[in-house]
């Protein structure tokens, strides 16, 4: 990597971020720019930092290809791709205005709501595309259980016997 240079405005500003800030990576991140301006190596800020020497590579290289946006934003982390967001939240007011209704009366060809039944639900009338394990975790955090009827055979009454002619 090039010679790391910071102006004096870029300093000062890295510097008072460092001392009034509460969030532990733009500190990290702002101390290991500090050190590459003082002239130590990316090898030896990451010691002090207990990370790779690629990520303070990278948090120099991001720094200066944000420059002309405000500091904060050049010391913070990169857009990620990652993991969608989940569903935590979103669907649990849409399950309970429709969890005491009877599927039914919505259209569909069953008597009872189900899981699968529910993401149905959400992706027609919604469009919010969930899986049911998604759907069976909501019900959990809203303590919704149901159980499937059970069927029972008709119990003898206790005098079978006698109507039988025994």
């Amino acid at each position: 990597m090039t010679l790391f240079e910071l102006d004096l405005r870029e300093r000062a500003a890295l510097e008072t971020l460092t001392l009034r800030t509460d969030n532990a990576k733009l500190l990290r991140r702002a101390q290991a720019l500090l050190w590459l301006d003082d002239g130590e190596t990316a090898q030896e800020a990451a010691e002090l930092l207990s990370v790779s020497r690629q990520s303070v590579y990278n948090w120099a290289t991001r720094f200066q290809l944000r420059n002309g946006l405000d500091i904060v934003t050049r010391v913070a982390d990169g857009l990620r791709s990652g993991r969608p967001p989940t569903a935590y939240g979103i669907i649990d007011p849409l399950i309970l205005e429709v969890i005491d209704l009877d599927p039914c009366e919505l259209g569909y060809r069953s008597t009872v709501w189900t899981a699968p039944l529910l993401a149905q639900y959400l992706l027609k009338e919604h469009s919010i595309r969930v899986c049911s394990d998604s759907v069976s975790l909501a019900l959990r955090r809203l303590r919704i259980r149901w159980k499937r009827p059970r069927h029972h055979l008709a119990l003898r009454p206790s005098t079978w016997r006698q109507s039988k002619g025994g």
